[in-house]
């Protein structure tokens, strides 16, 4: 099969997002705390970004109606979703405001922590900077949880498992 190459523009959106659909991510859900309540939103753009101090950034897109909240949120929780929590992440992912389905307390910083996931990063607002038509959100991770078990990931518009090799 021939490589195919394009430049990235307006006509070829859907090209760009396949292939940027060749790497699998793993799914999160980060959580935060507003006067309304607890509020979640699904992402897959999560990565370590330093380890002294600890920083993780995470990249909402400016056109969800939930973004203006996390970007002036002093205090956030992300959660690494294990393999069995298709259905939290699905969930979050369009109905950030409905926590009922869910077990969850407030951490240390009041961010609403979710139950049995793989890991949770408390972190502290660091910075934000515009990327586009999305924001890159850093944070100070305050805390760490974790718990063993295998993790949920995205490829190609799909979700599934990794298989682990013994």
């Amino acid at each position: 099969m021939a490589d195919t190459s394009f430049i990235p523009g307006p006509d070829m959106v859907r090209a760009y997002r396949d292939a940027l659909g060749c790497f699998g991510t793993g799914v999160t859900v980060v959580t935060t705390m507003t006067p309304n309540g607890p509020l979640a939103i699904t992402v897959n753009s999560f990565t370590s970004v330093s380890l002294d101090p600890p920083l993780l950034l995470w990249c909402p897109a400016r056109s969800s109606l939930r973004h203006d909240t996390f970007v002036a949120a002093q205090h956030f929780a992300i959660h690494v979703m294990a393999e069995d929590q298709l259905l939290m992440a699905k969930h979050f992912a369009a109905h950030g405001e409905d926590f009922s389905p869910f077990s969850w307390a407030p951490n240390a910083n009041g961010a609403p922590a979710l139950e049995s996931v793989l890991a949770r990063f408390d972190c502290s607002h660091y910075a934000t900077h515009p990327a586009g038509d999305h924001s890159i959100i850093l944070g100070q991770v305050d805390n760490v949880t974790t718990r063993p078990g295998k993790g949920l990931m995205f490829k190609r518009g799909q979700y599934g498992g990794f298989l682990q090799q013994s």
